[in-house]
């Protein structure tokens, strides 16, 4: 299979990701909403798509990409916005371990296509093949967001 990709962001890909944002805003792909995070350096508000996976009555967001701008931000914060066909939503997040990571890595690429070129472990892998991969991929719980 060879070694997963790289991550970087370029100009074509950041117009991709404006691109993006009309179909997601308004719902048309499956499992992806517009996250807004607060920039921990800037202040401003930087928003991308991003695919979330439902899983035993919680919802998970993943980075595929690495621990890329949103994931310092959603750190650094603690919470995040996701927005998508009306639902505009706070939520505080829970970065978990590799354990509690791996299976919900599992179900994102079964539901994500081009993220897979950045994993070793595929879709029909074992779990086990997923801890391994765990700490390059950061995993959050959405957890209902207390008042401001």
């Amino acid at each position: 299979m060879g070694e997963p990709k790289t991550f970087r962001m370029t100009a074509p890909r950041r117009i991709g990701d404006r691109i993006m944002q009309v179909p997601v805003r308004f719902g048309l792909i499956p499992h992806t909403y517009l996250i807004t995070t607060r920039g921990r350096r800037t202040g401003k508000d930087r928003t991308h798509p991003v695919t979330l996976v439902e899983r035993d009555g919680a919802r998970w967001l993943v980075a595929p990409y690495g621990p890329v701008g949103w994931v310092h931000n959603a750190r650094a914060a603690g919470r995040v916005r996701l927005r998508r066909r009306g639902e505009d939503r706070e939520w505080s997040v829970r970065e978990v371990g590799p354990q509690e990571a791996a299976p919900v890595l599992k179900d994102y690429l079964k539901i994500s296509g081009p993220p897979r070129a950045y994993f070793h472990a595929g879709p029909d892998s074992p779990v086990a093949e997923f801890v391994a991969e765990a700490p390059g991929h950061p995993v959050f719980e959405l957890v209902a967001a207390a008042p401001k």
